[in-house]
């Protein structure tokens, strides 16, 4: 099993909205392309000087079925959330393996 993670720091000023779009829009979003299993958005507990911190967590059964998602879909989607809140969050993306 496959987490997929994407780190997000949100400007403050648009937090509330973000995290509402992110519940009822984009995570379903994700989650409709059918190459998940599960997800969880979790709340980094750091002190921040600006913005605060979510970590989107996808599972997925496996590599290849990740890599279908990156190529399929993942590009329409990450542009819509680039376009929607530009200049207003940095992310990173990073893959974990479950033992």
């Amino acid at each position: 099993m496959i987490i997929y993670n994407v780190t997000v720091n949100i400007e403050n000023d648009v937090r509330e909205e973000w995290l509402q779009w992110m519940k009822e829009k984009h995570i379903p979003d994700v989650m409709k392309t059918g190459h998940f299993l599960e997800n969880k958005i979790c709340k980094v507990l750091v002190d921040e000087e600006q913005g605060t911190t979510y970590s989107i967590q996808y599972t997925c059964e496996s590599m290849e079925r990740l890599e279908e998602y990156q190529r399929e879909h993942s590009p329409r989607l990450q542009k819509e959330h680039a376009d929607k809140y530009a200049n207003k969050f940095v992310a990173f993306r990073s893959l974990l393996e479950i033992l």
